[in-house]
């Protein structure tokens, strides 16, 4: 039962992001402790300039640092345990290593900025504020900023004991860096 609510919250969430129905009106930004004054306003300013609507930045996401290619954010948009809502900011083109979410598929809901994603085997797409992507649970993916660029995005993804993420390896450079 649990599994077929989730896979319906994942198509709503996507209906909801393509209609401009999803997360309208937080326009603030708030800073924790973590996160120095001058990093946010730089990538606040960053973000603002590229249009979208700018979430709370966050925490500095060092517990995956590792699993990340520059500097990443997180912030908790709700104190629901099973299906977290959190927001993700990318600073200058940092982006995911490749990884695999399983048992579980995951919403990306873009913000602010530009950013890609990439399946495995696939091309890499472009992430644009307004667009969502459903990335089916056991597939090899990443995603992130734009090179050069700043980015946020909304994740939405399952939590449980028989959820899980399996990292791989970083994106390689020479790929990442000739996107536009």
């Amino acid at each position: 039962m649990k599994k077929i609510f989730w896979k319906k919250l994942c198509s709503l969430l996507m209906i909801g992001a393509v209609t401009g129905g999803v997360m309208t009106g937080l326009q603030s930004t708030a800073v924790a402790a973590e996160v120095t004054v001058q990093e946010a306003d730089s990538i606040t300013a960053e973000l603002q300039k590229q249009g979208g609507t700018i979430l709370p930045i966050g925490a500095s996401n060092d517990g995956y640092a590792e699993y990340f290619t520059g500097k990443s954010y997180l912030a908790n948009l709700s104190s629901e345990k099973r299906y977290p809502v959190f927001n993700v900011t990318f600073a200058h083109g940092a982006h995911t290593h490749w990884h695999i979410h399983h048992n579980s598929c995951q919403v990306l809901l873009p913000s602010s900025g530009r950013g890609y994603y990439q399946i495995w085997g696939k091309a890499p797409q472009v992430l644009l504020p307004g667009n969502s992507v459903t990335i089916p649970a056991e597939v090899k993916h990443w995603h992130g900023a734009a090179p050069g660029t700043s980015f946020q995005h909304i994740a939405l993804m399952e939590l449980g004991d028989d959820v899980s993420t399996e990292w791989f390896e970083a994106v390689a450079e020479d790929v990442f860096n000739s996107l536009k």
